[in-house]
């Protein structure tokens, strides 16, 4: 298998596993940690938006390229073997009917908090700088 339909296929499943997640988040038998990573996940795979945007150069890609898949991965694994089958099978339902993973307004939501959180800690920084420098 060339290496190009093997990153395709990978590309699909991890896209699905998001998808997966999303399902598993409703599922009561998922545990607390197992959902608590997975609706993390699920607001940041599926938001419309990125965390770092893809214009940065470099960093923009890793966190597509590298954290989700990681992520996914990770919750993927938290989830037991029943819940991952029929999330499974949910998601990849709903891929063939859609054609697309779904979107979230709780994404926009996470990342938005995550940049003024950011934006907050660098504004305190350098307000406790700027008067200890004075």
């Amino acid at each position: 298998m060339p290496l190009t339909e093997s990153l395709r296929n990978w590309a699909c499943k991890i896209k699905r596993d998001g998808v997966t997640l999303w399902f598993a988040c409703k599922d009561p038998a998922t545990p607390m940690l197992a959902k608590a990573l997975a609706v993390l996940v699920v607001a940041y795979a599926l938001s419309p938006i990125d965390l770092v945007p893809d214009f940065i150069p470099l960093l923009g890609y890793l966190d597509d390229v590298i954290l989700l898949p990681m992520l996914i991965w990770l919750a993927v694994r938290l989830l037991p073997a029943e819940v991952l089958q029929s999330s499974r099978q949910r998601a990849d339902d709903w891929m063939r009917r859609e054609g697309e993973k779904p979107r979230t307004r709780w994404g926009v939501v996470f990342v938005i908090s995550v940049w003024l959180l950011v934006a907050w800690a660098a504004w305190a920084a350098w307000a406790a700088w700027s008067g200890s420098a004075a």
